[in-house]
C-alpha cells in the first residue's frame, strides 16, 4: 500500500472515530510529542455532491459543516491534519494529532494497532449491519407482478 493511499485510509477511519476513543487512545501512549498548531481547529461548511443512480451524473446535494485542524510535531516537524464532520473543535485538533503520530515512526504501529485497525473493524461492521439492515426493505421493481386487469 503507497504512502498517500495508507494515509488516505487512517484519516477516513480517524474522521470517524468518536473524540472520547481519540482522547482514551492517546491517552495510553507513554511520551507523547508536543505539537504547534499551524491553523486551529476551524468550522467551515463544505459542498456535498451525490451522483444520481450512484454512478450517473454529479450534482450539488447540499452543505455539511466541516471542522479541520493542522498540526506540526514539535520534534520532527511533521504536520497532520485532521477533517471531522460537525463542529467538534476538539476533536479536530486530535484527529490531526493522531494523523502527525501515524506518520512517526515512534507511533505507528503503536496506533495502528491500538487505535485504527479496531476502529476499522467496528466501522466495517456497523456498515454490514445498515447495509443488511437496508437489504431486508429492498424492493426489486423489475421483477414484480403488474396488478392489471384485463
Amino acid at each position: 500500500m503507497g504512502d498517500q493511499t495508507a494515509r488516505r485510509r487512517w484519516m477516513g477511519i480517524l474522521a470517524r472515530i468518536p473524540g472520547a476513543e481519540l482522547e482514551a487512545a492517546l491517552d495510553r501512549l507513554n511520551n507523547r510529542p508536543r505539537y504547534d498548531l499551524l491553523r486551529g481547529p476551524e468550522i467551515g461548511l463544505a459542498m456535498v455532491r451525490g451522483r444520481a443512480g450512484g454512478d450517473g451524473q454529479r450534482f450539488n446535494l447540499g452543505e455539511m459543516t466541516l471542522t479541520r485542524c493542522s498540526l506540526r510535531l514539535a520534534e520532527g516537524g511533521i504536520v497532520g491534519h485532521g477533517y471531522v464532520t460537525g463542529r467538534d473543535r476538539h476533536r479536530a485538533e486530535l484527529a490531526a494529532f493522531c494523523d502527525a503520530l501515524m506518520q512517526a515512526p515512534d507511533f505507528h504501529d503503536r496506533l495502528e494497532t491500538a487505535l485504527i485497525a479496531p476502529a476499522e473493524r467496528a466501522q466495517r461492521e456497523a456498515k454490514a449491519r445498515v447495509e443488511a439492515d437496508v437489504a431486508t426493505s429492498k424492493v426489486d421493481f423489475f421483477t414484480m407482478v403488474r396488478g392489471d386487469s384485463a
